[in-house]
């Protein structure tokens, strides 16, 4: 049998996507960091390298007889002021893999990228088509994925890299070990902790989703194709107001005007950098959430057999792990 290899493993979409391979009888083998936290992955009979997509030896070693890779490595820390880390990870992390691919003869390579990679329209949600026509108005975070993606579309039309890019919503679900942004979102209220929502949200779909939807676009996928993958658009407010019924509290009722949460976020901003730290709550970030297009995901339903299940269901799903792993 064929072996699969699987990069970022230890995040929420790498560990579900290893998860649903593994439940389909596939031989997985997956690559992560000794620090990783494998929490999500660690219950699998896994055949499990140590090393880092920066590292060009430990990709050459751990593609060795595979056919598929799977690339869920991202650094979605848009918070930070200095954004090289996040280009290290995000665009020469991919450029190594991609070039260890081509060296191994991998068959099938699937990017993770972004749904916020697509182009924004004034007629109706977006589609694969729509060429990214924000630069001036994305943050850093943005415009490094960009870049990632179209050095990734770049290496399938120029050195024939058999590449499929999967564009991914926000996803919610269970298993989020590491806490992501999102998913912090939604413990908070499940926790009574939000009492305040804002404007802003985006195209959305439950983890497994994500990973399935990754798994098909393998099989089915047209290489040097991109596929978005959405559920539907879930605004904060709706997503809070869903995460509250999941949770059995009352949903957060007074909207936070944007000019207060802009001055919050600045004063965040300022105060952490006098300190040294990183702010999680930046004016790029709410930014980045106002700005991010809505996406037809027919292409994927069309051409993979995509069908994602509704986003409620997710969301409850993620509120029981949540609400099953607070702390005591």
């Amino acid at each position: 049998m064929s072996k699969t290899l699987v990069l970022g493993a230890s995040g929420f979409l790498g560990s579900h996507v290893t998860k649903t391979l593994f439940e389909d009888g596939r031989d997985v083998r997956v690559l992560v960091r000794q620090t990783s936290n494998t929490a999500a992955i660690d219950h699998l009979k896994l055949e499990r390298f140590h090393g880092d997509v920066l590292d060009s030896a430990s990709l050459k070693q751990a593609m060795q007889g595979c056919d598929s890779v799977f690339y869920c490595v991202v650094d979605t820390r848009a918070w930070l002021r200095d954004p090289a880390p996040l280009y290290r990870v995000n665009v020469d992390g991919l450029r190594n893999a991609m070039e260890a691919a081509l060296r191994a003869g991998i068959k099938k390579f699937v990017f993770t990228s972004t749904f916020g990679t697509i182009g924004r329209r004034e007629d109706g949600p977006s589609a694969e088509t729509d060429a990214f026509n924000w630069w001036e108005d994305a943050p850093e975070y943005i415009r490094c994925r960009v870049v990632a993606e179209n050095l990734f579309m770049e290496y399938c039309r120029d050195k024939g890299l058999p590449g499929v890019a999967c564009c991914i919503g926000n996803t919610y679900g269970p298993d989020d070990v590491g806490l992501t942004p999102h998913g912090n979102l939604v413990k908070n209220v499940a926790l009574g902790r939000m009492p305040l929502f804002w404007e802003g949200g985006g195209p959305s779909l439950g983890i497994k989703d994500a990973a399935r939807g990754m798994i098909l676009a393998e099989k089915n996928g047209r290489v040097g194709e991109r596929y978005a993958f959405a559920e539907r658009w879930l605004s904060f407010q709706e997503m809070f107001a869903l995460a509250a019924h999941a949770a059995g509290v009352k949903p957060p009722k007074i909207k936070l005007p944007i000019a207060v949460l802009y001055g919050a976020a600045f004063i965040s901003e300022l105060v952490c950098r006098l300190v040294n730290r990183e702010s999680q709550v930046t004016v790029s970030s709410i930014k980045c959430s106002r700005l991010l297009p809505d996406i037809d995901c027919s292409k994927a339903k069309t051409e993979l057999g995509w069908t994602p299940d509704p986003i409620e269901q997710s969301i409850q799903q993620a509120v029981d792990y949540y609400l099953d792993h607070k702390p005591v």
